[in-house]
């Protein structure tokens, strides 16, 4: 079998980097796509009838300088979120993903319903003994940076795997960005629609290699590759009230 890899300028660090593809299409290339992958690719075993929906609460600094470094390019750049899935507290992660590129790192840690409630709270000072080295760097960004919450971020995920390459293919629709509140775990927050209507966010992750099978289905006639943020969209919406109001509505 034939592989699409990587290219020859390899992070040389021991953090395990991924490429990151990321673009928007219709969904009737959506639906096109998910036929044509499900003959070589699974859907995930975690996403109940095949979808799940994505919650992450994002932080950024006094000056703004995640939202800031993706809107000037720069090419190394991090952000922490907190992320549960369908309003639950049953699995509840803080997340760095670190970003180079295409290329992508994630650091997490597994908090509970009482830490994460803290954290909104901005009690945060019991993460300096945390016994998990990601949230005591959290701890060292919330005081030295003022690292703060700034958006809720909500989409509806569709994800698809293939073992070889650890390729993981995700179909996010129904981006929206939470108003009034930062309870993560409050379902009935209200929400702005960002994306536009017949479209969503495909993005294909994959780390040593991409099965050319795979490869030559990507990308779709008429989609795009882009760097889009979903961060930086819902963060523009919220701060700059750049949506109507009309678009507000439940998130679920």
């Amino acid at each position: 079998m034939a592989f699409f890899r990587k290219k020859d300028t390899v992070e040389p660090e021991k953090l395990k980097f991924r490429n990151e593809w990321k673009y928007i299409i219709s969904d009737w290339e959506a639906d096109l796509l998910k036929q044509r992958l499900s003959a070589v690719m699974e859907h995930d075993s975690y996403a109940e009838n095949g979808m799940y929906m994505l919650r992450s609460l994002y932080f950024d600094d006094y000056w703004d300088s995640s939202y800031n470094d993706k809107i000037m390019g720069v090419e190394e750049r991090c952000k922490w979120r907190i992320r549960c899935y369908n309003c639950s507290d049953s699995s509840i992660k803080l997340e760095r993903k670190m970003k180079r590129g295409s290329y992508i790192h994630k650091d997490s840690a597994t908090l509970t319903r009482r830490e994460t409630d803290d954290i909104i709270d901005g009690k945060c000072e019991f993460l300096l003994y945390h016994p998990k080295q990601l949230c005591r760097e959290f701890y060292f960004d919330w005081i030295s940076k003022m690292v703060r919450p700034k958006v809720i971020v909500d989409y509806d995920r569709e994800p698809m795997i293939y073992e070889e390459g650890d390729v993981r293919i995700t179909f996010d629709s129904n981006l929206r960005a939470g108003v009034s509140s930062f309870n993560i775990f409050d379902a009935d927050i209200p929400a702005i629609s960002i994306m536009e209507p017949g479209t969503l966010i495909l993005e294909v992750k994959f780390t040593e290699f991409l099965p050319e099978i795979i490869h030559k289905l990507l990308p779709l006639n008429g989609s795009e590759f882009t760097a889009v943020s979903k961060y930086t969209l819902c963060y523009e919406t919220v701060h700059h009230l750049t949506a109507p109001v009309s678009d507000i509505g439940r998130t679920i």
